[in-house]
């Protein structure tokens, strides 16, 4: 082979050597941005857990949304009511950069739609099995607009002191009558442990005033629960109708956990949301 034409294709693969080196060395999303396509950042999800429940029932959620680069956290909802567990989430999102998608289970969706009222970060509101409460209503006449809630006759309630002196009232559900309730799709032996485990919430959450409904200017999705016997299916229906959900899907048999006994579908829902969002 000639001389000039061997140090010419040396020249050559030296060339796309050093390319290939550089971009492997560039940071990450330099490509994308040079090309005018950054890929979008994730947004943060954050996930508020109900009463008679604490923040590991999202595990099995967390655990799928981690694997797929989400950025999660889920907070300890107070349970003392919605004008103090509402404030305490707000200063949650405060304390998050960026984008949130901010999901709500159960009573979690009442407080999430009083806590991301003019947080100009939220992004999308996912309620799963969920209240979606408008201004001036209260949680108690809510779960009686359609049949078919358990609550009522499963809650046992329990006196405790207020910092201010007073007395307030707890609400249990109690041993014999907690997996019918609340997570009839679930082994007894995993609702054993839930019932003895439950955090309480204040019976007050059920009178308080909902006094901001952010689902009337940030984008919802919902989750029905099919076979929910803490808050009807019909109820959870009429919140997502009523605030024009972007997106409703139901899972058929579905207890008032879908995010544990449905982990799954739940995550794939919430990154629905995430997906959309601007």
């Amino acid at each position: 082979m000639p001389i000039r034409r061997t140090f010419t294709r040396r020249k050559v693969l030296l060339g796309a050597a050093t390319a290939a080196t550089a971009a492997l060395l560039a940071p990450a999303g330099s490509a994308g941005a040079a090309s005018g396509h950054a890929d979008k950042a994730k947004p943060t999800v954050v996930l508020v857990h109900g009463g008679f429940a604490d923040a590991s029932g999202w595990n099995g959620v967390i655990k799928r949304l981690q694997h797929d680069g989400y950025t999660t956290i889920a907070p300890a909802n107070p349970l003392r009511g919605i004008p103090t567990d509402a404030a305490y989430i707000a200063s949650v999102l405060k304390s998050v950069k960026g984008p949130i998608v901010l999901v709500g289970h159960s009573y979690g969706g009442a407080v999430i739609t009083n806590a991301a009222g003019g947080d100009p970060n939220v992004k999308a509101l996912v309620y799963v099995a969920a209240f979606a409460p408008d201004t001036g209503e209260q949680l108690g006449p809510l779960l009686d607009k359609y049949p078919g809630s358990l609550i009522g006759s499963s809650v046992q309630p329990v006196p405790y002191p207020q910092p201010d002196g007073g007395t307030g009232t707890d609400l249990y559900l109690t041993p014999d009558k907690f997996r019918a309730a609340f997570a009839a799709d679930l082994p007894a032996s995993t609702t054993r442990l839930m019932q003895a485990e439950q955090r309480p919430f204040a019976a007050a959450a059920l009178t308080d005033t909902t006094k901001a409904a952010a689902w009337h200017t940030i984008p919802s999705y919902g989750l029905v629960a099919g076979n929910d016997k803490a808050i009807p299916p019909a109820l959870e229906r009429f919140f997502y109708q009523r605030a024009h959900a972007r997106k409703v899907i139901e899972v058929p048999g579905s207890s008032h956990v879908p995010m544990i006994s449905h982990p799954g579908v739940t995550a794939r829902f919430i990154e629905t949301a995430a997906n959309a969002t601007d």
